[in-house]
Order: C-alpha cells, then structure tokens, then sequence
C-alpha cells in the first residue's frame, strides 16, 4: 500500500516562504509522476504543480515564478517551495502521486493523496 505523508504548512506572513514536502512509502520501484494540489473550502481542488521522472515540471499560471517543484528520487519524496507567497494561497495543500512500477515491475495506475497540510498567509 503507498502512503504519502506530507509536512512544511504553516502560518506566514505576505511576501514569506514555505517548502512542504511529501514522503512516500510502500513497496514500488518508481513513481512517474509526483505532484502539488490544493483545495480551499468549497472549491474544486486545482493542480499547483507536477513533476515527472526526468524532471519536467508544469506549473499552474497563479504561482510561476514563485512556487518550484522538486524530488528526490532516492529518498521517493517531493517538495514544494513557496517563495513571495500571497493570502490568495491560503488553502489546503495535497502531495499526489501517479503512475507507480510496483516490485513486480507491474504499473499501478491509481492516484494517490497525503492527507492535506493548512498553508496560511496572514499579517
């Protein structure tokens, strides 16, 4: 079973920053693909970043230029650094997961999701 465990969320001020990180755990091989939602109270949850094994990003428009995705693939962990942070990124933020080999070198094609960390910024 893959679990994602997600950590870094926190109270900030405007301009401030914040780097969350994602461990994930299980039995596989790899991860294709390692990623950033978030989701605020009532909303449909949003893409804010995805990177895929090779190392190509996509970012959503609202945090190019402030917000990079990275990973470490020896330790299956993906991070998240939020840099000129605004209150309009105050929300609840998910480490995703997709596209995993398992140890039987089979593809698991299900998304996976951290339990959320708060991310708030206020004056």
């Amino acid at each position: 079973q893959v679990q994602l465990v997600e950590s870094g969320g926190g109270l900030v001020q405007p301009g401030g920053s914040l780097r969350l990180s994602c461990a994930v755990s299980g039995r596989f091989v790899s991860i294709y693909r390692m990623g950033w939602y978030r989701q605020a109270p009532g909303k449909q949850r949003e893409l804010v970043a995805t990177i895929i094994t090779g190392g190509r990003t996509n970012y959503a428009d609202s945090v190019k230029g402030r917000f990079t995705i990275s990973r470490d693939n020896a330790k299956n962990t993906v991070y998240l650094q939020m840099n000129s942070l605004k209150p309009e990124d105050t929300t609840v933020y998910y480490c995703n997961t997709g596209g995993i080999i398992s140890t039987k070198f089979i593809l698991d094609d299900n998304d996976y999701w951290g339990q959320g960390t708060q991310v708030t910024v206020s004056s």
